[in-house]
């Protein structure tokens, strides 16, 4: 009876650590193809939700009816024009092909399907959403990419070159999940919706508003503690004070530090979730998110450590934390929520809908 009772113990404990392991070892040997910050970064974004978020103004906030599946009455076009940053072309990508190649560059291979998914309808409606709201920048291009970088999207050729031995198996599994899902996309009150994504929170998404102006009731916190458990979920890095000095007063030439280094910086205010939105730099109030592209961190959800003639700065979690969290998406579906409980979990108040053909 003991034994029996220590093998059902033993079988438990199998069972509950599986999906904590599997997070540590969903890992692809290239940090490219890692998954990257989508609006906040030191490189040009793959698709510009920066810029259209910026713009947006104060939304409705009164929730839709929960209708059935239904079918969209903007069509849905054979393909998306996207402007390639590196070559300055415009191409035409058909639809799937773009589907196909967004989940294989945002995503590591080893993710579970649902959240591949779940990735492919983001995608899906974003571009979506970008084509009805076209930038005049981009010469009438929907959006931008750099496949070559692997941002935005990258092809089956590119995925093979970068796994000789794997790439086959590895987009046969992405095709699998997308083909799966390929007319599906998320709206609100009948529109694609602007589905911002992020490679992981710091335990919580954030306010759209806390990092772009505008509020977008769908882009609202919400608890993704999976993230918590993801490998290099909190991180730190060195900044020699001399350094910091530097940087801050080349973007502010009216700051002044004093000369103790422990009074440079004091956090004066954080979100709900955690994220640092406005702090003292000297005489100085900055936000959260300016100091953070200006040092290049990992997320705005970070504390500061005053060393000897040095700060240590450390971050939790990867990307500005609106809507869908990628390693959270993952850790939902392992734990056995399928694509559409993970893409209601993280956008608010969204359906799910079906596109129609033009």
């Amino acid at each position: 009876m003991k034994t029996l009772l220590a093998f059902f113990a033993l079988f438990s404990l199998i069972v509950f650590l599986l999906p904590l392991a599997a997070l540590n070892t969903d890992k692809v040997e290239n940090a490219a193809n890692q998954p990257k910050d989508k609006a906040v970064s030191t490189a040009a974004p793959p698709i510009r939700q920066e810029e259209v978020l910026a713009s947006l103004p104060d939304g409705d906030t009164s929730q839709p009816e929960q209708d059935t599946l239904t079918v969209l009455q903007v069509p849905q076009p054979e393909f998306f024009s996207i402007l390639d940053r590196s070559t300055g072309k415009i191409e035409k990508v058909p639809v799937m092909d773009y589907l196909y190649g967004a989940v294989a560059a945002e995503l590591p291979p080893g993710f579970h399907p649902e959240a591949m998914k779940a990735q492919a309808v983001a995608s899906h409606t974003y571009a979506l959403y970008c084509r009805e709201h076209p930038a005049p920048e981009l010469n009438g291009a929907d959006f931008s990419a750099s496949p070559s970088e692997w941002e935005g999207y990258v092809t089956r050729e590119q995925m093979i070159e970068r796994y000789p031995d794997l790439g086959e198996t590895y987009w046969k599994k992405i095709t699998d999940a997308v083909d799966e899902v390929a007319s599906a996309v998320l709206v609100y009150q009948k529109q694609p919706i602007l589905a911002a994504y992020h490679s992981m929170s710091a335990g919580a998404t954030e306010f759209a508003s806390n990092v772009w102006s505008g509020m977008v009731p769908y882009l609202v916190p919400v608890d993704s503690v999976g993230d918590t458990l993801a490998d290099q979920f909190e991180t730190s890095i060195a900044f020699a004070a001399d350094q910091i000095k530097e940087l801050l007063t080349e973007t502010y030439p009216a700051l002044t530090l004093p000369g103790d280094t422990r009074s440079w910086f004091q956090i004066v205010s954080r979100s709900p979730s955690g994220y640092v939105l406005t702090l003292q730099a000297g005489n100085l109030q900055i936000s959260g998110k300016d100091l953070r592209i200006l040092l290049g961190l990992r997320s705005t959800n970070f504390t500061i450590t005053t060393q000897t003639n040095s700060f240590l700065f450390t971050t939790k979690g990867y990307g500005h934390g609106v809507g869908l969290s990628q390693y959270g998406a993952d850790y939902m579906a392992r734990q056995g929520s399928g694509y559409e409980e993970i893409l209601l979990h993280y956008y608010t108040g969204a359906q799910l809908a079906k596109a129609a053909a033009e």
